[in-house]
């Protein structure tokens, strides 16, 4: 073979080497908007910062009465929370997040970590800097964020109608103006309360039991007969007794 046929067969072998690096470049995983993206897929056993950041998008599937730790430690809670996060979208619900759970938690996304349906703004309407309550600013932000995901969660267990939050973080000061309880999980940023729309505060109330809120307080509990609370407090309280609960 002369040099000049040499030279154009190596031209043809690197273009076509180019043009399949392009195709699988093209293939990968969808990758986030400005949030996070995940690098590899997960599953039971996988442990460490993705795992976290996965729990805290599927805390709101732990399954009727459960709460989902959020431990970075991808166990069996873990598996059945994205099972059922995958069966609300239609997803395979094998447990395992790949690259297709990993999409539809991306298109549920801003890029500030927020579910699509719910801000910032929405749960803290007390001050811009989350100061003042009774965790460190950056905690009852973390805290309002977790709860923002279980927010989405039962939004689209509803289907996908507006919830309307009513009051979210407070500080000291916030709190103690509308009277709130000195012990308020305002303080900490993981509560919310929520008025009656699309849904009734009953129906609010009882379908918040299947995703992951210890605290759930609604009609029939002493000043709630105008809103649901929801929150993330250590132990089980519930009591809407109007609703049954």
């Amino acid at each position: 073979m002369s040099r000049r046929a040499l030279r154009l067969l190596l031209s043809i072998v690197m273009l076509i080497a180019a043009s399949l690096g392009g195709v699988l470049a093209t293939a990968g995983p969808a990758q986030a908007d400005g949030c996070y993206t995940w690098s590899r897929t997960l599953s039971q056993g996988a442990s460490g910062a993705d795992v976290t950041q996965l729990q805290i998008r599927v805390a709101g599937y732990p399954g009727s009465g459960g709460v989902l730790a959020i431990d970075g430690a991808y166990g069996p809670a873990t598996t059945a929370a994205v099972k059922r996060f995958q069966s609300a979208y239609g997803l395979a619900a094998d447990g395992v997040a790949g690259p297709a759970t990993f999409s539809k938690i991306y298109a549920l996304q801003d890029d500030d970590c927020t579910p699509v349906h719910f801000t910032y703004a929405e749960l803290n309407t007390c001050n811009s800097t989350w100061s003042g309550g009774a965790v460190s600013a950056s905690t009852a932000k973390s805290n309002a964020l977790r709860t923002m995901w279980k927010l989405e969660a039962l939004r689209h267990a509803l289907g996908d109608s507006p919830i309307r939050v009513t009051s979210g973080f407070r500080s000291h000061a916030c709190n103690d103006a509308v009277g709130g309880a000195s012990g308020s999980r305002h303080l900490y940023g993981d509560a919310a309360d929520l008025g009656a729309g699309p849904h009734s505060l009953c129906k609010l109330a009882q379908q918040a039991r299947n995703h992951g809120f210890n605290g759930i307080l609604g009609p029939g509990y002493p000043g709630h007969n105008d809103h649901t609370h929801v929150d993330h407090r250590s132990g089980r309280f519930w009591s809407a007794p109007s609703c049954g609960i």
